[in-house]
């Protein structure tokens, strides 16, 4: 399986996303307050926490921010109510698209996502008028690994519980199913290996080409809600 996340594209603007850094933290505070809101404050006991909190550290957020985030989510500090909201649609060229968003102000985030598809040549759909095209799985990325048997390290893999493994440029990508996703993570860093990415993602269940023009365009309008401080991350069935 594969697709086109928004960390395709981060992974390759890593020093724009370094100057953002305020937006970045934005966005991950938020994904903390729902995961916190939802499954409590205790990321023992709260995947979805431990997850955000995770991504929190690998964008190295101040420890001071995740906990004023975990108390806003348990009505230990004050702030505005963030809620989730994922949107369906199809970009140029017909591309399906989900875009997860996080915000304080449904009524502004709706109107803003609406926007960018129309925009850039799409529009927005209605519920499950594309969500029924993708599946939930848990993703994982590392650096190929250097200094082991990649045979063996494979198959720990598989016997972890891994569903695909892909091997590209960038490093290797292992498909999980969500349940499995931190025990999967937890058996990769026991082999001493540095885990970059570990979310559950909206996989597409069958993936699609286009030519240059049309990527494009999906290009400049992936840019565009990367831009939006309420966009959590999206998702598409093109090839990564």
């Amino acid at each position: 399986m594969s697709g086109h996340s928004k960390w395709a594209s981060i992974k390759h603007k890593k020093g724009a996303t370094d100057q953002k850094r305020g937006i970045l933290f934005s966005r991950i505070s938020k994904n903390i307050i729902i995961a916190a809101k939802h499954g409590g404050g205790d990321p023992a006991t709260n995947l979805t926490l431990r997850l955000a909190i995770d991504a929190a550290r690998s964008a190295n957020m101040p420890n001071d921010n995740i906990k004023r985030a975990i108390d806003r989510a348990t009505g230990k500090a004050d702030g505005a109510q963030i809620e989730e909201v994922l949107y369906e649609g199809f970009g140029p060229g017909g591309v399906a698209v989900l875009v997860s968003a996080a915000t304080d102000n449904k009524n502004r985030t709706t109107g803003n996502v609406r926007h960018l598809f129309s925009k850039y040549g799409g529009s927005m759909g209605t519920t499950n008028s594309v969500a029924w095209m993708f599946e939930q799985r848990g993703v994982i990325r590392i650096e190929k690994p250097t200094n082991i048997d990649g045979d063996d390290f494979q198959l720990q893999l598989i016997d972890a519980g891994a569903e695909d493994i892909s091997l590209s440029d960038d490093g290797i990508r292992i498909t999980t199913p969500p349940s499995d996703l931190i025990k999967i993570k937890n058996s990769i860093e026991q082999m001493s290996l540095p885990v970059e990415y570990a979310q559950i993602e909206y996989i597409p269940k069958q993936i699609i080409s286009i030519d240059a023009e049309t990527q494009a365009k999906i290009d400049t309008f992936f840019e565009a809600l990367e831009e939006d401080e309420d966009v959590s991350n999206y998702y598409s069935n093109l090839e990564e």
